[in-house]
């Protein structure tokens, strides 16, 4: 219960962002620009963080082609993956109260 509230949360903070991104940005703004114009040595030592501690494909195959994609796409998708986790979550309904079956329910 209480993590669906807080997957639906942060599915709202991220949707509001990407929002906020898509209408700020322009429209070609790509991540990669993104993280160059918050500090230009970031794309470098993000490159040199994978190479060091990961494998070379990782670079190649995961992170380069999330850097050309639209700025705003990626927190929508993560915002929308929450969501799907929270409406999942939020779905499932314990048993409901019992009632006891040798006594009859009047209604008047």
């Amino acid at each position: 219960m209480i993590l669906s509230r807080i997957l639906a949360v942060v599915a709202a903070l991220l949707l509001v962002g990407a929002v906020a991104l898509a209408m700020l940005a322009p429209p070609e703004m790509q991540l990669g620009r993104a993280l160059f114009l918050l500090d230009h040595d970031l794309p470098r030592a993000l490159h040199g963080g994978i190479e060091a501690h990961f494998a070379d494909w990782m670079w190649t195959d995961l992170v380069l082609p999330l850097l050309v994609r639209p700025v705003w796409l990626i927190p929508a998708s993560i915002g929308l993956l929450c969501a799907g986790g929270a409406l999942t979550l939020g779905s499932h309904t314990g048993p409901g109260p019992r009632r006891r079956s040798g006594t009859p329910r009047r209604w008047f």
